[in-house]
């Protein structure tokens, strides 16, 4: 085994902080943070999305999450409305959809450029590997 599973986690994680950091810049013209274009992204995809559902999709706290989304309606990007009971849902504003688009294509290009050196087909095997390693969510909220 050429890979202790150390070092390979250590990889995995620098990789990530890599984007998380490089994200961030590409995302700051738009007035956006890699957390907030996250959030319209899977308000995109799960349209009336909880609070904490949220939170956990973007690795976030309840409390932290519900500053951030606070902070998104007063800009305009999301809705926050109300749910059964206390819950409170969250749907995406024709301005956040628009800033999403845009923070996609920003990402799919960084993303894009930093992969560069795979081919496509090790991209998949790349791809394929994190899924097996990742398995199956045990919480059932966390697809991408």
């Amino acid at each position: 085994m050429s890979y202790r599973p150390a070092e390979v986690g250590l990889a995995v994680k620098r990789l990530q902080h890599r984007h998380h950091r490089a994200v961030n810049r590409a995302l700051a013209p738009l007035g956006l943070s890699l957390v907030q274009w996250d959030t319209l992204r899977h308000l995109h995809e799960r349209p009336d999305a909880s609070l904490h559902d949220l939170a956990v999709l973007t690795f976030q706290t309840d409390q932290s999450f519900g500053s951030l989304a606070t902070r998104m309606a007063d800009r305009g990007l999301i809705e926050r409305l109300p749910g059964p009971g206390r819950a409170v849902r969250h749907r995406i504003t024709a301005e956040g959809e628009r800033l999403r688009a845009e923070g996609q294509a920003v990402a799919d290009a960084l993303l894009t450029t930093s992969f560069q050196n795979l081919s496509p087909a090790e991209l998949d095997q790349l791809g394929a590997l994190l899924a097996k390693a990742l398995g199956p969510d045990p919480t059932g909220t966390h697809s991408s």
